[in-house]
C-alpha cells in the first residue's frame, strides 16, 4: 500500500463524502420525528470512514483487513437503514438509488483493499 496516512486513500474520502450526504438527509424534519431510525443511519454511516481510519495505523494487514470488513458491514447496514427510510417515505427513489450506488462503490472499494491486504498479508506494515 503507497498511502502515508489515511486520508491519501480513496476509499476512505469517499466514505466521508458518502456520510456528509446522509448527514445532510438527518436534519429533514421528517426524521426529527423518528429518533431511532436517525441514530442507527447516522451512526452506521459515521461508522464507515471512522473503522477505514481506525484500522488504517494498525500494524498488520490482517488487522487493517478486519476493520475493513466491519466498515463493509457498516456500509449494507447504511443502505438497509436508507430503504426503512424510503418505506417512511423520508428520502425520494432518487435519493435512495443514488446514495445506494454510492456506498455499493464504497464496498467494492473495501473489497478490493481487503483482497490486496489479505495477499500481501504484511506483519508489520508501515
Amino acid at each position: 500500500m503507497c498511502a502515508k496516512c489515511v486520508e491519501e486513500l480513496q476509499v476512505y474520502q469517499k466514505a466521508l463524502d458518502a456520510a456528509d450526504a446522509v448527514s445532510a438527509i438527518l436534519k429533514r424534519p421528517a426524521f426529527q420525528r423518528d429518533f431511532r431510525l436517525r441514530e442507527q443511519l447516522g451512526d452506521s454511516s459515521d461508522a464507515v470512514p471512522s473503522l477505514i481510519a481506525d484500522g488504517f495505523p494498525q500494524s498488520t494487514d490482517r488487522f487493517f483487513a478486519q476493520m475493513l470488513y466491519r466498515a463493509k458491514g457498516e456500509s449494507v447496514e447504511t443502505r438497509t437503514h436508507l430503504r426503512v427510510a424510503k418505506g417512511r417515505d423520508y428520502v425520494t427513489d432518487v435519493e435512495l438509488i443514488a446514495l445506494c450506488d454510492r456506498y455499493n462503490e464504497i464496498e467494492k472499494m473495501l473489497t478490493g483493499l481487503i483482497r490486496h491486504l489479505e495477499k500481501e498479508n504484511r506483519r508489520h506494515r508501515g
